[in-house]
C-alpha cells in the first residue's frame, strides 16, 4: 500500500488551486506532479485582478510559507471600492481602506501564479499536457490519458482544471449551466498618459455601476493597465445572433453604444475607447448542490468542484481547498483517508456556498447601492463564512 510520501500524486491545473496544492505538499516532503495544457507559463494572459481574503486566501499562502511575500507585492490600495450612479456618472458608494487594511488586497493573476511557480520544486509543473481521460478503477491506480498519446498512472488525481474539468468527468456527470448573464471583457493601457478620464474614474481599486439590466465592472491592474467587465443579460450566443464575430471589434462597439445610449457619456467611454478586441466570458455554474460518490483514488478542488458565479469567492475557495487538501494528505497515513477527511470538510462548505449563490448571477446588475446582495459582497451566508467583502473575483477558468 502506497502511504502519501510514496504515492504518485498528480495535479491536473496549474491555477492557483492547483499551484497552492502543490506547494504546500512539497512543503511537507510529499512529491506531486501537475499536469496543464498551456504551452508554458506566458502562454495566455491570466486574467484580472483578484483580491485574496485574510481569512482564506492568505491562510492557504501562509501555509506555503509565502504569505510575506504576497503582502510585499500585492497592493492593499486595491481595496478601494466605487459604486457609480449609470445616468450621471456621479458616485453612490466610496470604499476607502485603511493605511493598514489587509484583509483583501489585491494582486494581479499573472503575479500570483509567477509568485506559486517560484516557489515550487524544478520540473513541478508538466507544460503541454492536455488531459483527455482519467481512466482505471475506483481502488487505482488511475491513468491519465493525454492527448499527445502520453499517459501516466497516479495513485491520487486531483482535478484543479476549473469549470471544465476532465478529470470531474470520471466522477460526475455534472455538467455547467450557463446562468443568464454574461461578461464582455475590455482592456485599457497605459491609462495615466492614454486615458487619463478613465484612470480617474476608476481610482486605484474598482468601479461598478448597473441599472438593473446590464452594468460595468473596471478594475485597475498593476501596470497602469484597466479591465472592464461589461456585464449584460443575454443569450449565451447573443454576439452570433446579431450576425456578428468575436473578431469584429467595431461591430460589437456599435451594439453596446446603442445598448447603453442611456448611460452617461462618462461611463460609456469604457465601451467604446478599449484597446484591443473584447473577449467573450459567458458565466457558468454547477447544478447545485454538485457532489459526487467518493473515490479513494480521486477528488476536485476549485472550480472544478464547485464552479459558481463570480461574486467573490472563487480563487480564495481554491486555495482554501487546496491548503486542506495537502494538509490532509501530509496529517493521514492513506490516501484514501486523507481524501475522506478533505470532501468531509470541503463538500458541506461549497454545498452552503452553492446554495448561497444559486440564481445570484442577476446580483451582477443590481443597481442598489445598500443592497446586500450587490455585485462587490461576497455572498457569503453560513455563521462560519461572514467576510464582508466589497468587490468580486471575477474568474477565469484554469
Amino acid at each position: 500500500m502506497n502511504t502519501p510520501t510514496t504515492a504518485r500524486i498528480a495535479i491536473v491545473g496549474a491555477g492557483p488551486g492547483g499551484l497552492t496544492c502543490a506547494r504546500i505538499l512539497q512543503k511537507h516532503g510529499i512529491s506531486a506532479t501537475v499536469y496543464d495544457q498551456d504551452s508554458g507559463p506566458q502562454a495566455r494572459d491570466q486574467g484580472g485582478t483578484l483580491d485574496l481574503h485574510e481569512d482564506h486566501g492568505q491562510i492557504a499562502l501562509r501555509e506555503a510559507g509565502l504569505l510575506d511575500d504576497f503582502l510585499r507585492i500585492s497592493r492593499p490600495e486595491g481595496q478601494e471600492m466605487r459604486q457609480m450612479d449609470h445616468a450621471t456618472g456621479t458616485m453612490n458608494l466610496h470604499v476607502v481602506p485603511e493605511a493598514d487594511e489587509r484583509f483583501k488586497p489585491e494582486i494581479d493573476r499573472g503575479q500570483l501564479r509567477d509568485l506559486l511557480l517560484d516557489s515550487l520544486q524544478p520540473d513541478t509543473v508538466r507544460w503541454g499536457h492536455t488531459l483527455h481521460s482519467v481512466e482505471g478503477p475506483a481502488q487505482g491506480p488511475r491513468t491519465l490519458r493525454f492527448h499527445d498519446g502520453s499517459s501516466i498512472e497516479a495513485d491520487l488525481v486531483i482535478g484543479a482544471d476549473g469549470a471544465w474539468s476532465k478529470v470531474r468527468r470520471a466522477v460526475s456527470g455534472a455538467t455547467p449551466q450557463y446562468t443568464g448573464v454574461s461578461f464582455l471583457e475590455a482592456w485599457f493601457h497605459d491609462v495615466s498618459s492614454r486615458h487619463p478620464d478613465i484612470a480617474e474614474l476608476v481610482g486605484q481599486g474598482s468601479a461598478a455601476v448597473a441599472d438593473g439590466e446590464r452594468g460595468l465592472f473596471a478594475q485597475r491592474n498593476s501596470g497602469d493597465h484597466v479591465r472592464v467587465y461589461i456585464i449584460q443579460r443575454v443569450d449565451v450566443d447573443w454576439i452570433t445572433a446579431a450576425d456578428l464575430t468575436p473578431e469584429d471589434t467595431e461591430g460589437i462597439r456599435a451594439l453596446l453604444l446603442d445598448r447603453f445610449a442611456a448611460w452617461s457619456p462618462r461611463l460609456r467611454q469604457m465601451l467604446r475607447d478599449n484597446d484591443g478586441p473584447y473577449v467573450d466570458r459567458p458565466l457558468f455554474a454547477l447544478p447545485v448542490p454538485h457532489v459526487w460518490e467518493h473515490s479513494p483514488g480521486i477528488t476536485l478542488l476549485g472550480d472544478a468542484a464547485h464552479l459558481m458565479p463570480p461574486l467573490g469567492v472563487g480563487v480564495n475557495l481554491a486555495m482554501l481547498d487546496a491548503c486542506e487538501l495537502a494538509l490532509a494528505v501530509a496529517q493521514h497515513d492513506t490516501l484514501d483517508a486523507a481524501v475522506h477527511a478533505y470532501e468531509k470538510t470541503m463538500l458541506p462548505r461549497s454545498i452552503d456556498m452553492q446554495h448561497a449563490l444559486d440564481g445570484r448571477a442577476a446580483d451582477l446588475l443590481s443597481d442598489d447601492p445598500h443592497d446586500p446582495h450587490d455585485p462587490h459582497d461576497d455572498g457569503y451566508s453560513s455563521s462560519a463564512d461572514k467576510s464582508a467583502v466589497q468587490h468580486r473575483d471575477v474568474a477565469t477558468s484554469a
